[in-house]
Protein backbone atom coordinates (compact mmCIF):
# COMPACT_ATOMS: atom_id res chain seq x y z
CA UNK A 1 0.00 0.00 0.00
CA UNK A 2 2.90 2.31 0.95
CA UNK A 3 4.30 1.37 -2.89
CA UNK A 4 1.55 2.20 -4.15
CA UNK A 5 0.90 5.72 -2.57
CA UNK A 6 4.92 6.37 -3.29
CA UNK A 7 4.13 5.63 -6.89
CA UNK A 8 1.13 7.35 -7.46
CA UNK A 9 2.50 10.29 -5.30
CA UNK A 10 5.49 10.36 -8.25
CA UNK A 11 3.29 10.18 -10.88
CA UNK A 12 0.80 13.03 -9.69
CA UNK A 13 4.40 14.43 -9.30
CA UNK A 14 5.62 14.19 -12.76
CA UNK A 15 2.05 14.97 -14.06
CA UNK A 16 1.99 18.20 -12.15
CA UNK A 17 5.67 18.87 -14.00
CA UNK A 18 5.03 17.89 -17.44
CA UNK A 19 1.64 20.37 -17.45
CA UNK A 20 3.46 23.26 -15.86
CA UNK A 21 6.65 22.49 -18.87
CA UNK A 22 3.09 22.45 -21.39
CA UNK A 23 2.14 25.56 -19.96
CA UNK A 24 5.35 27.61 -20.34
CA UNK A 25 4.87 26.70 -24.21
CA UNK A 26 2.81 29.69 -24.79
CA UNK A 27 3.34 33.28 -26.34
CA UNK A 28 1.59 36.66 -25.82
CA UNK A 29 2.19 38.84 -29.24
CA UNK A 30 1.27 42.43 -30.20
CA UNK A 31 1.15 42.65 -33.94
CA UNK A 32 1.09 45.90 -35.96
CA UNK A 33 0.93 44.49 -39.74
CA UNK A 34 -2.34 43.56 -41.28
CA UNK A 35 -4.78 41.40 -39.64
CA UNK A 36 -4.57 38.92 -42.08
CA UNK A 37 -0.78 38.45 -41.87
CA UNK A 38 -1.18 38.67 -37.58
CA UNK A 39 -3.29 35.57 -38.13
CA UNK A 40 -1.06 33.94 -40.35
CA UNK A 41 1.79 34.19 -38.77
CA UNK A 42 -0.24 33.24 -35.76
CA UNK A 43 -1.00 29.76 -37.46
CA UNK A 44 2.03 29.04 -38.94
CA UNK A 45 4.25 29.49 -35.47
CA UNK A 46 1.49 27.36 -33.52
CA UNK A 47 1.69 25.04 -36.18
CA UNK A 48 5.37 24.50 -36.58
CA UNK A 49 6.47 24.82 -32.76
CA UNK A 50 3.23 23.87 -31.49
CA UNK A 51 3.05 26.76 -28.66
CA UNK A 52 0.15 28.74 -27.96
CA UNK A 53 -0.45 32.21 -29.37
CA UNK A 54 -2.49 35.04 -27.75
CA UNK A 55 -2.07 38.19 -30.44
CA UNK A 56 -3.63 41.19 -30.36
CA UNK A 57 -3.58 43.83 -33.25
CA UNK A 58 -2.90 47.25 -32.65
CA UNK A 59 -1.31 50.04 -34.70
CA UNK A 60 2.35 51.11 -33.81
CA UNK A 61 1.11 54.26 -32.13
CA UNK A 62 -1.12 51.87 -29.97
CA UNK A 63 1.58 48.73 -29.60
CA UNK A 64 3.99 51.80 -28.25
CA UNK A 65 1.58 53.32 -25.63
CA UNK A 66 1.20 49.98 -24.15
CA UNK A 67 4.19 48.31 -23.69
CA UNK A 68 5.61 51.59 -22.06
CA UNK A 69 2.27 50.97 -19.42
CA UNK A 70 2.91 47.90 -18.87
CA UNK A 71 6.85 48.39 -18.54
CA UNK A 72 6.88 47.02 -14.57
CA UNK A 73 4.70 43.92 -15.51
CA UNK A 74 4.34 43.29 -19.33
CA UNK A 75 1.36 41.45 -20.17
CA UNK A 76 3.15 40.66 -23.95
CA UNK A 77 6.15 38.63 -25.04
CA UNK A 78 7.07 40.16 -28.38
CA UNK A 79 5.87 42.91 -30.60
CA UNK A 80 5.70 42.35 -34.24
CA UNK A 81 4.88 44.39 -37.26
CA UNK A 82 4.94 48.39 -37.76
CA UNK A 83 7.21 50.62 -38.51
CA UNK A 84 10.52 50.64 -36.99
CA UNK A 85 10.51 54.29 -35.63
CA UNK A 86 8.43 52.90 -32.42
CA UNK A 87 10.38 49.85 -31.86
CA UNK A 88 13.94 52.52 -31.58
CA UNK A 89 12.24 54.21 -29.34
CA UNK A 90 11.09 51.20 -26.84
CA UNK A 91 14.70 49.71 -27.05
CA UNK A 92 16.28 53.14 -26.45
CA UNK A 93 13.95 53.33 -23.45
CA UNK A 94 14.78 50.10 -22.31
CA UNK A 95 11.66 48.31 -22.78
CA UNK A 96 12.73 45.80 -24.95
CA UNK A 97 15.81 43.33 -24.79
CA UNK A 98 18.29 42.09 -27.91
CA UNK A 99 17.18 38.60 -29.05
CA UNK A 100 20.65 37.15 -29.69
CA UNK A 101 19.32 36.19 -33.21
CA UNK A 102 22.01 35.42 -36.06
CA UNK A 103 21.34 38.28 -38.73
CA UNK A 104 23.73 37.03 -41.41
CA UNK A 105 21.20 36.38 -44.23
CA UNK A 106 19.58 39.56 -43.61
CA UNK A 107 20.00 42.61 -45.92
CA UNK A 108 21.36 45.85 -44.76
CA UNK A 109 18.22 48.53 -44.01
CA UNK A 110 17.46 45.23 -41.10
CA UNK A 111 20.73 44.90 -39.68
CA UNK A 112 20.77 48.59 -39.85
CA UNK A 113 17.82 48.37 -37.22
CA UNK A 114 19.50 45.95 -35.23
CA UNK A 115 22.95 47.52 -35.03
CA UNK A 116 21.03 51.12 -34.14
CA UNK A 117 19.11 49.17 -31.47
CA UNK A 118 21.72 47.21 -29.93
CA UNK A 119 20.15 44.16 -31.20
CA UNK A 120 17.12 44.82 -29.56
CA UNK A 121 15.04 45.10 -32.52
CA UNK A 122 15.29 44.08 -36.20
CA UNK A 123 13.97 44.43 -39.69
CA UNK A 124 11.42 42.05 -40.96
CA UNK A 125 10.16 43.60 -44.10
CA UNK A 126 10.49 46.86 -45.90
CA UNK A 127 7.94 49.31 -47.43
CA UNK A 128 7.80 52.50 -49.65
CA UNK A 129 6.13 55.57 -49.08
CA UNK A 130 3.46 57.00 -51.81
CA UNK A 131 0.36 58.19 -52.99
CA UNK A 132 -2.77 56.59 -54.54
CA UNK A 133 -5.91 58.11 -56.44
CA UNK A 134 -9.13 56.85 -57.51
CA UNK A 135 -8.93 56.74 -61.28
CA UNK A 136 -12.51 56.74 -61.77
CA UNK A 137 -13.14 59.14 -59.33
CA UNK A 138 -10.64 61.55 -60.66
CA UNK A 139 -11.92 61.11 -64.02
CA UNK A 140 -15.36 62.03 -62.70
CA UNK A 141 -14.69 65.03 -61.02
CA UNK A 142 -12.25 66.09 -63.56
CA UNK A 143 -9.14 66.44 -61.53
CA UNK A 144 -5.79 66.16 -62.44
CA UNK A 145 -3.42 63.30 -61.25
CA UNK A 146 -1.31 64.04 -58.74
CA UNK A 147 3.05 63.23 -59.39
CA UNK A 148 4.28 65.25 -56.48
CA UNK A 149 3.51 66.03 -52.49
CA UNK A 150 3.73 69.68 -53.28
CA UNK A 151 0.46 68.99 -55.35
CA UNK A 152 -1.38 67.73 -52.76
CA UNK A 153 -2.38 71.90 -51.61
CA UNK A 154 -3.74 72.50 -54.70
CA UNK A 155 -7.82 73.74 -54.28
CA UNK A 156 -9.11 70.94 -56.45
CA UNK A 157 -8.50 68.16 -53.92
CA UNK A 158 -10.36 70.03 -51.37
CA UNK A 159 -12.00 67.74 -49.22
CA UNK A 160 -10.62 64.75 -51.33
CA UNK A 161 -7.48 63.10 -49.46
CA UNK A 162 -7.48 60.87 -46.45
CA UNK A 163 -4.02 60.23 -44.24
CA UNK A 164 -3.46 58.56 -40.70
CA UNK A 165 -2.80 60.15 -37.68
CA UNK A 166 1.15 60.17 -37.11
CA UNK A 167 -0.16 59.53 -32.94
CA UNK A 168 -1.41 56.22 -33.75
CA UNK A 169 0.10 55.63 -36.72
CA UNK A 170 3.49 54.68 -37.61
CA UNK A 171 2.49 55.02 -41.63
CA UNK A 172 1.46 58.33 -40.82
CA UNK A 173 4.43 58.99 -38.40
CA UNK A 174 7.14 57.80 -41.60
CA UNK A 175 5.04 60.50 -43.51
CA UNK A 176 5.55 63.41 -41.18
CA UNK A 177 9.32 62.42 -40.83
CA UNK A 178 9.62 62.24 -44.71
CA UNK A 179 8.48 65.34 -45.55
CA UNK A 180 10.80 66.86 -42.43
CA UNK A 181 14.10 65.43 -44.09
CA UNK A 182 13.02 66.51 -47.67
CA UNK A 183 11.83 70.07 -47.11
CA UNK A 184 13.66 71.04 -43.80
CA UNK A 185 11.35 71.46 -40.27
CA UNK A 186 9.52 74.50 -41.14
CA UNK A 187 8.71 74.28 -45.00
CA UNK A 188 7.65 70.75 -43.73
CA UNK A 189 5.11 72.12 -41.29
CA UNK A 190 3.63 74.40 -43.84
CA UNK A 191 3.36 72.18 -46.48
CA UNK A 192 1.26 69.53 -44.01
CA UNK A 193 -1.28 72.44 -42.69
CA UNK A 194 -1.83 73.34 -46.41
CA UNK A 195 -2.36 69.90 -47.71
CA UNK A 196 -4.40 69.39 -44.51
CA UNK A 197 -6.76 72.03 -45.60
CA UNK A 198 -8.07 69.75 -48.10
CA UNK A 199 -7.74 66.49 -45.91
CA UNK A 200 -11.19 65.27 -45.16
CA UNK A 201 -10.35 62.84 -42.55
CA UNK A 202 -6.90 61.96 -40.32
CA UNK A 203 -7.47 57.86 -39.23
CA UNK A 204 -6.14 55.72 -37.01
CA UNK A 205 -4.27 53.04 -39.24
CA UNK A 206 -2.33 53.62 -41.65
CA UNK A 207 -3.57 51.38 -44.01
CA UNK A 208 -7.44 52.55 -43.77
CA UNK A 209 -6.96 55.72 -45.98
CA UNK A 210 -6.30 53.59 -49.32
CA UNK A 211 -8.71 51.12 -48.44
CA UNK A 212 -11.18 54.33 -48.56
CA UNK A 213 -9.54 55.59 -51.90
CA UNK A 214 -9.96 51.58 -53.50
CA UNK A 215 -13.55 52.16 -52.47
CA UNK A 216 -14.32 55.09 -53.57
CA UNK A 217 -14.79 57.01 -50.71
CA UNK A 218 -11.74 59.66 -50.80
CA UNK A 219 -9.89 60.08 -53.94
CA UNK A 220 -6.52 60.57 -52.88
CA UNK A 221 -4.67 58.44 -50.24
CA UNK A 222 -1.21 58.96 -48.45
CA UNK A 223 0.46 55.07 -47.21
CA UNK A 224 2.49 52.87 -48.04
CA UNK A 225 3.14 51.09 -51.39
CA UNK A 226 2.66 47.96 -50.42
CA UNK A 227 -0.88 48.41 -48.70
CA UNK A 228 -2.08 50.10 -52.23
CA UNK A 229 -0.60 47.03 -54.47
CA UNK A 230 -2.76 44.48 -52.46
CA UNK A 231 -5.88 46.37 -53.16
CA UNK A 232 -5.09 47.09 -56.72
CA UNK A 233 -4.36 43.40 -57.56
CA UNK A 234 -7.70 42.93 -55.94
CA UNK A 235 -9.66 45.08 -58.95
CA UNK A 236 -9.81 48.13 -56.89
CA UNK A 237 -9.18 51.33 -59.30
CA UNK A 238 -6.08 52.92 -57.83
CA UNK A 239 -2.95 53.89 -59.31
CA UNK A 240 -0.13 54.38 -57.54
CA UNK A 241 2.66 57.49 -57.42
CA UNK A 242 5.98 57.75 -56.46
CA UNK A 243 6.08 61.54 -55.28
CA UNK A 244 8.41 63.42 -57.71
CA UNK A 245 10.13 64.57 -54.84
CA UNK A 246 11.43 61.69 -53.04
CA UNK A 247 9.60 59.53 -50.42
CA UNK A 248 10.94 58.08 -47.21
CA UNK A 249 10.60 54.34 -46.40
CA UNK A 250 9.58 51.96 -43.22
CA UNK A 251 11.58 49.09 -42.12
CA UNK A 252 9.13 46.90 -40.07
CA UNK A 253 10.58 45.59 -37.00
CA UNK A 254 10.11 42.71 -34.43
CA UNK A 255 11.20 43.10 -30.78
CA UNK A 256 11.27 40.90 -27.59
CA UNK A 257 9.79 42.70 -24.34
CA UNK A 258 11.83 43.33 -21.44
CA UNK A 259 11.19 41.45 -18.44
CA UNK A 260 9.31 39.16 -21.33
CA UNK A 261 7.41 35.95 -19.24
CA UNK A 262 7.85 33.46 -22.02
CA UNK A 263 11.45 34.89 -23.50
CA UNK A 264 12.43 31.23 -25.06
CA UNK A 265 8.99 30.97 -27.11
CA UNK A 266 9.99 34.98 -28.22
CA UNK A 267 12.77 33.96 -29.26
CA UNK A 268 11.19 31.33 -31.63
CA UNK A 269 8.71 33.78 -32.68
CA UNK A 270 11.96 35.99 -33.58
CA UNK A 271 13.50 33.24 -35.46
CA UNK A 272 10.61 32.35 -37.24
CA UNK A 273 9.75 35.66 -38.47
CA UNK A 274 13.07 35.81 -39.91
CA UNK A 275 12.84 32.55 -42.03
CA UNK A 276 12.71 32.80 -45.45
CA UNK A 277 10.30 30.19 -45.75
CA UNK A 278 8.51 32.36 -43.16
CA UNK A 279 8.49 35.82 -45.13
CA UNK A 280 7.56 33.94 -48.59
CA UNK A 281 4.61 33.45 -47.29
CA UNK A 282 3.15 37.15 -47.09
CA UNK A 283 2.31 36.86 -50.75
CA UNK A 284 -0.76 34.49 -49.48
CA UNK A 285 -2.48 37.71 -47.77
CA UNK A 286 -1.83 40.00 -50.01
CA UNK A 287 1.27 41.62 -47.73
CA UNK A 288 3.40 42.88 -50.39
CA UNK A 289 6.62 44.23 -48.73
CA UNK A 290 9.96 43.52 -49.08
CA UNK A 291 11.02 40.49 -47.18
CA UNK A 292 14.09 41.02 -44.98
CA UNK A 293 16.01 37.79 -45.45
CA UNK A 294 18.17 37.63 -48.57
CA UNK A 295 16.71 34.09 -49.07
CA UNK A 296 13.20 34.69 -49.11
CA UNK A 297 11.38 35.33 -52.69
CA UNK A 298 9.91 38.94 -53.19
CA UNK A 299 6.85 38.39 -54.89
CA UNK A 300 6.79 40.05 -58.13
CA UNK A 301 4.13 42.57 -57.48
CA UNK A 302 6.41 43.97 -54.68
CA UNK A 303 6.99 47.50 -55.01
CA UNK A 304 10.91 47.71 -56.78
CA UNK A 305 12.56 49.85 -53.63
CA UNK A 306 15.65 50.64 -56.59
CA UNK A 307 13.27 52.40 -59.14
CA UNK A 308 11.82 54.55 -56.43
CA UNK A 309 13.57 57.87 -55.09
CA UNK A 310 13.74 57.13 -51.51
CA UNK A 311 15.80 59.36 -49.52
CA UNK A 312 18.35 58.39 -47.51
CA UNK A 313 16.07 58.01 -44.08
CA UNK A 314 17.58 58.56 -40.38
CA UNK A 315 16.11 56.44 -38.56
CA UNK A 316 18.61 56.72 -35.42
CA UNK A 317 17.17 60.27 -35.29
CA UNK A 318 13.34 60.20 -36.05
CA UNK A 319 13.21 56.82 -34.03
CA UNK A 320 14.50 58.60 -30.97
CA UNK A 321 11.83 59.61 -28.33
CA UNK A 322 12.87 63.27 -27.93
CA UNK A 323 12.91 63.71 -32.00
CA UNK A 324 9.13 62.03 -32.16
CA UNK A 325 7.36 63.12 -29.19
CA UNK A 326 8.39 66.93 -30.22
CA UNK A 327 7.50 66.34 -33.81
CA UNK A 328 3.77 64.87 -32.43
CA UNK A 329 3.50 67.81 -30.57
CA UNK A 330 4.11 70.14 -33.39
CA UNK A 331 1.99 68.10 -35.74
CA UNK A 332 -0.81 68.64 -33.34
CA UNK A 333 -0.42 72.31 -32.80
CA UNK A 334 0.56 73.38 -36.22
CA UNK A 335 -1.28 70.58 -38.82
CA UNK A 336 -4.33 68.68 -36.92
CA UNK A 337 -5.53 72.07 -35.36
CA UNK A 338 -4.81 74.64 -38.20
CA UNK A 339 -7.62 76.57 -39.50
CA UNK A 340 -9.15 74.60 -43.07
CA UNK A 341 -9.39 78.27 -44.90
Amino acid sequence: MKKRTALGITLFGLAVHSQAVFAAEELNVVCSAEQSWCDLMVAGFEEQTGVEVAMVRKSTGEALAQVRAESKNPKIDVWWGGTGDPHLIAASEGLTQASGVDTTDLLGWSVNLSNISDGKTVGIYAGALGLAYNSELLSEKNMKAPACWKDLVDVQYAGEIQVANPNSSGTAYTELATFVQLFGEDEAFSLLADIGKNVNQYTKSGSAPSKAAGRGETAISIGFMHDMVKLASSGFPLVIVAPCEGTGYEVGAVSIIDKAKNLESAKKWVQYSLDPATQSRSVEVGAYQVPSNSKSTVAPESPDLATIKLIDYDFATYGSTDTRERLLSRWDADVKNAPKN
